[in-house]
């Protein structure tokens, strides 16, 4: 079947009332920030929500699952995106690479004390200048007078979370990318992969679980707040995403057998229900911008590994849709009392859906 390129934003029910951005708060000591990985990415907790919450780790996770079901990762790969710069006023500017146009044309993030115009030139290390063609809404237009996937390479940074609160470390490299990342892209981490090891992987495939990979390249929207307080009212930033046949068919098999299918983050959520938008799952390959808030009804997932997420987020709205906003805010209150860790670099949750 051809990949469909349009892709609808998800069937959303019609909630009791209105919901607000301070329905999706909650207190977090800032202590609780993962700001480094733990030593082993299988070290981390893991918190099972179902009808009560169980304190586990996350090297069992093996015994969670069972035989037949289907884990869905995203297989996307952080690109070395950030870049420090300075404008022709000598003044400084930082730039976070969105995407690719071609080799030498970028959408991206510019950061200054004023916003460049349309003709200017910023400057970078090794002679290369990037000059502001344009700027559509919060991106800007740059043509490189290299090849930008090579510079990025050798002169990027990795662009950490801020909430990090720090410079990249040696570790970074390696700790802030899953271990199956394969399609460049990203300029954040699919976080709840940063959990699984090789050998957590072929432990699963052993015990029967199956394994199947999209691709959704996070783009630099999902460090952003929302901004409108009314939750409905907001919009999210496009994002690139493939779903193969391979896909689409372990998933359809997978239910037949009356296994789970299991997504391992937000980001294989958002990409297996983008793909799911007419009813059955089928091959996508394009854009998607699917904001999924309570009252959504998902179609394919059966449960969520993932990561805990920031107050007021469109991440938290996401997996509240899926296991209950009172049951994950409650969830999240028992993580805090529990000194569990938060965010990129945090504890993982196992959730299993809200019933219907």
């Amino acid at each position: 079947m051809a990949p469909s390129n349009v892709i609808l934003p998800g069937a959303h029910g019609l909630p009791c009332a209105p919901m607000f951005l301070s329905d999706f708060d909650f207190e977090l000591p800032d202590e609780l920030i993962a700001r480094h990985p733990v030593a082993e990415r299988r070290d981390s907790r893991l918190l099972v929500v179902n009808d009560r919450f169980l304190d586990k780790c996350f090297a069992s996770l093996p015994a969670l699952l069972e035989k037949g079901d289907l884990l869905v990762f995203n297989n996307t790969r952080v690109i070395r995106a950030r870049l420090k710069g300075k404008k022709a006023t000598g003044g400084r500017v930082e730039i976070l690479v969105e995407r690719f146009e071609d080799d030498h044309t970028v959408l991206a993030q510019v950061r200054a004390s004023k916003s460049p115009k349309p003709g200017s030139t910023l400057a970078f290390e090794a002679a290369c200048t990037a000059t502001v063609i344009d700027r559509h809404d919060d991106l800007f237009r740059l043509r490189f007078s290299t090849g930008i996937a090579d510079y990025l390479a050798a002169y990027g940074d990795i662009p950490l979370p801020p909430y990090l609160g720090r410079e990249e470390e040696s570790a970074d490299a390696a700790r802030y990318q899953t271990v199956y990342a394969e399609q460049d892209g990203a300029v954040a981490a699919p976080t709840a992969g940063l959990h699984f090891d090789e050998a957590m992987l072929e432990e699963t495939r052993a015990a029967g679980v199956q394994h199947a990979f999209v691709t959704l390249h996070v783009g630099a929207g999902t460090f952003q707040a929302l901004r409108e307080n009314t939750v409905e009212s907001n919009r999210l930033h496009s994002e690139r995403l493939f779903v193969s046949d391979e896909v689409c068919d372990a998933v359809k098999s997978t239910r037949a057998r009356g296994r789970r299918v299991i997504a391992v983050g937000t980001t294989s959520v958002r990409a297996l229900e983008a793909a799911s938008a007419s009813g059955d799952i089928r091959p996508t390959s394009g854009e998607t911008d699917i904001f999924i808030y309570p009252g959504y009804r998902f179609r394919t997932v059966d449960a969520m590994l993932t990561n805990f997420h920031l107050p007021k987020s469109s991440l938290l709205m996401l997996v509240s849709a899926f296991a209950g906003r009172d049951r994950v805010l409650s969830a999240y209150r028992h993580a805090v009392d529990e000194r569990y860790r938060f965010f990129s670099y945090g504890d993982a949750m196992f959730l299993s859906p809200a019933a219907q």
